[in-house]
């Protein structure tokens, strides 16, 4: 019996098991790890590929604005002289794309709308002319465009009375570029033409 005894102490030394255990709680450790560091680099590609999309957008937005080359021309006719037309000239932004002035397109068009402390009118018609260009109507890196808006006998419902120290303002809204805002105050005392800066 005591051989026995000591047979079976002797076959219950774990010296061996508990190497090999070991070796499976390192394995186990290896293979979390590994698929820790694949959903974490999944993650970070992901990531990075909505940053770099949301950078191209930014990007393309930026691209399709324009900018006011110069001040606001304002001319006023008349004894009273009233405020006949509001001018403008227009260029893309530095490496920016072409944008569309064609005020008679149905769609895919730049819209200006006019508000001042008593009209508001979120599309009214407008001419644009070349001063620098190749004669059609898309606005295109390296060209210059004069846009007027006829107040006086245009189609701005309802027709604006501008007078002195009056305040107005022009949005203009691209297709796909920012919305570029003009804001202007009349002088004190009106004049045939005024440049408002």
């Amino acid at each position: 019996m005591k051989k026995l005894v000591a047979f079976f102490k002797h076959t219950r030394d774990e010296r061996g098991i508990t190497g090999l255990e070991t070796a499976i709680i390192l394995i186990a450790f290896v293979v979390v790890a590994t698929i820790f560091a694949f959903v974490v680099l999944t993650t970070g590609v992901f990531s990075s590929e909505r940053g770099k999309e949301t950078v191209f957008a930014g990007l393309e937005k930026a691209r399709g604005s324009m900018e006011v080359r110069g001040g606001v021309v304002v001319t006023a006719t008349g004894t009273t002289l009233a405020v006949d037309d509001i001018q403008f000239a227009v260029a893309t932004a530095a490496g920016g794309a072409s944008v569309p002035l064609d005020p008679s397109a149905t769609n895919n068009r730049t819209v200006i709308a006019y508000r001042d402390a008593t009209t508001v009118d979120n599309d009214v018609d407008y001419a644009e002319a070349d001063v620098v260009g190749d004669g059609d109507t898309l606005l295109e890196s390296g060209e210059l465009k004069v846009i007027t808006i006829d107040v006086d006998g245009g189609d701005i419902t309802p027709a604006p009375s501008l007078a002195a120290n009056d305040r107005f303002t022009l949005e203009i809204q691209t297709p796909v570029g920012a919305v570029l805002d003009i804001t202007r105050q009349l002088p004190a005392e009106l004049a045939e033409v005024m440049q408002l800066h």
